[in-house]
């Protein structure tokens, strides 16, 4: 996998991230840091700023203040340098509809200069066997169903092996064996290195899956640690993660409204 700068410990870090269009505050000095080999869960509501966030660790976006890096390196600074070491999967992944899987995943080979060759032959055809699209890997991608467009989207990162991963909702539209394959996958590229920053609503793949998770709400950072951390924050023991979200999530309001309604 592509080397760490030398004396770097996060793998990925958000410096007090701020992203306006107009009037409006999308992202709100946001800052965090994912050690390397983590899996770190960021979590938010819908419109919370978490893709957003995303888009400007992955350089898709250029924020309107503070520093973005991926393995120290300054997405801003240094484009180029930093995609070389980070793979990004977005919620809605573009895959070429008018290519084959195999010729989207070696058009994206050729995008990074990998070799051609029996290498990467062999492990382009180790993935499309792990995400089982060996047998459809002559159709057009613009056939295949969401979940195969998003199995055909994280093979597209995997057949370079980035040593970051940034992915948006990636059991997004996956059935139930498919999403557990990602989950299994994703832990083991962890044990091998991989950083992977997870951006999910789904409570329980977060909860399985990351040592530590960051909760947004509103643009703005509410919480950051481990379980243990984020149940002392809240002052709830036991509580779960789908409860500690909603006590740190949801405001005044909404605390009132649920007791009227459940009254």
């Amino acid at each position: 996998m592509t080397s760490s700068a030398p004396g770097v410990s996060a793998a990925v870090e958000a410096r007090q991230l701020v992203k306006r269009y107009g009037v409006v505050t999308a992202v709100d000095s946001v800052s965090f840091s994912v050690a390397r080999g983590e899996i770190f869960g960021f979590l938010g509501a819908n419109g919370a700023g978490k893709t957003t966030t995303l888009r400007i660790l992955c350089g898709l976006l250029t924020p309107t203040s503070g520093t973005a890096l991926i393995e120290g390196i300054d997405i801003v600074q240094d484009p180029l340098r930093a995609k070389a070491r980070m793979g990004y999967l977005d919620e809605e992944p573009f895959v070429h509809p008018h290519l084959t899987g195999r010729e989207f995943l070696n058009f994206v080979a050729d995008l990074y200069r990998m070799p051609r060759g029996a290498q990467r032959e062999q492990r382009m055809e180790r993935l499309l066997g792990l995400f089982e699209l060996a047998n459809r890997d002559g159709e057009l991608i613009g056939a295949y169903s969401h979940g195969m467009k998003q199995k055909i989207g994280l093979a597209s990162l995997l057949i370079r092996e980035p040593s970051v991963l940034l992915l948006d909702e990636p059991t997004n539209g996956l059935d139930p064996r498919s999403a557990r394959l990602v989950k299994d996958l994703l832990e083991e590229l962890a044990s091998r290195g991989t950083t992977v920053l997870l951006s999910t609503h789904i409570l329980e793949v977060a909860q399985a899956l990351c040592r530590r998770v960051a909760i947004i709400d509103r643009g703005r950072i509410t919480a950051t640690g481990t379980m243990d951390e984020l149940r002392a924050q809240a002052g709830s023991e036991h509580a779960s993660l789908e409860e500690l979200f909603l006590k740190l999530t949801a405001g005044p309001e909404a605390k009132e409204l649920i007791e009227r309604l459940l009254a």
